[in-house]
């Protein structure tokens, strides 16, 4: 696991212009960060720099600290001629490595995708591809985990479950997370980062330990505490 932090510090610039305002983003070992802001912030760039992927924006800063990083992007990417069991195992066959099929297994049944394995991307629907890229991800095992907007394409029972077993399986990981969703920030956050284009601000997640109760009154009124702040940061 890593046992030092990530720290992402400056201003991002898109055509010479600021696109988010100088910031400092301290990623903790073991701490799972939930980052939320209005459409356009900049949210998702600065995930891809962090994952140390090509973007339109331009760093006037510095990040320092551990990766490289299992990152879930809003694009599921899956390959349309693969299988699903293919898919989910993708990274280890990009690597040169053989894939543990029992792992893929276990998670492809943890997920739900037990019964579709074998189906090609087009075959399945939207919840159930961003499962696929869900399963893909958790499988690689990494210690530090970038995900954006991960359970955004489920109904409400299936991202009840899939933040309860992404919260199991990424236990002890250095963990970002993008969402739209207070009430899942709320749920699942040690630290929750609300970006505008005013900067960052961090704001106290409820007590307790994550995953919390789906209505425990205190997530609850942190999700309108958040509610209320997005609504005048946009």
């Amino acid at each position: 696991m890593i046992s030092a932090p990530l720290t992402l510090e400056g201003r991002l610039l898109l055509d010479g212009q600021t696109l988010v305002p100088p910031l400092r983003l301290t990623l903790d070992p073991g701490a799972w960060v939930v980052l939320l802001g209005p459409s356009g912030a900049g949210k998702s760039t600065l995930l891809r720099l962090l994952a140390g992927l090509p973007c339109a924006a331009v760093l006037e800063g510095r990040i320092i600290g551990p990766r490289p990083a299992a990152l879930m992007a809003q694009d599921p990417g899956l390959l349309p001629w693969a299988t699903v069991a293919e898919n989910v195992a993708l990274g280890a066959r990009l690597r040169g490595e053989r894939p543990d099929p029992t792992r893929v297994q276990d998670l492809l049944a943890r997920t739900g995708l037990s019964g579709h394995a074998a189906k090609r991307p087009g075959q399945l629907s939207g919840g159930q591809r961003q499962r696929v890229a869900l399963a893909r991800t958790l499988l690689e095992d990494r210690p530090l985990v970038l995900l954006d907007e991960p359970f955004s394409a489920l109904d409400a029972r299936l991202r009840a479950e899939m933040q309860d077993l992404a919260a199991a399986l990424l236990a002890g990981r250095m963990v970002l997370m993008i969402s739209h969703d207070p009430h899942e920030a709320a749920r699942l956050a040690d630290r929750i980062c609300l970006l505008t284009r005013a900067g960052l601000e961090e704001v106290a997640p409820p007590p307790g330990p994550a995953p919390r109760p789906l209505d425990d009154p205190q997530v609850l009124a942190c999700q309108g505490r958040l509610l209320a702040r997005l609504r005048g940061a946009s």
